[in-house]
């Protein structure tokens, strides 16, 4: 039961940490959250290569 706690909490970490990386660099922070809650942590190294929002 303590396993699945920590995986939840990982993941709960992970959709942060998405989100802040993306919504500094400039990148689609909605987006990022969502793969986060989708990826997990292997989302992480993916956020580093997202690329900024076009300045309309």
């Amino acid at each position: 039961m303590l396993t699945a706690y920590g995986w939840i909490a990982l993941n709960i970490l992970s959709i942060f940490i998405c989100y802040q990386i993306a919504k500094e660099r400039g990148g689609d922070a909605r987006f990022w959250g969502w793969m986060g809650v989708l990826l997990g942590p292997f989302a992480l190294p993916f956020v580093f290569f997202c690329k900024p929002k076009k300045q309309e």
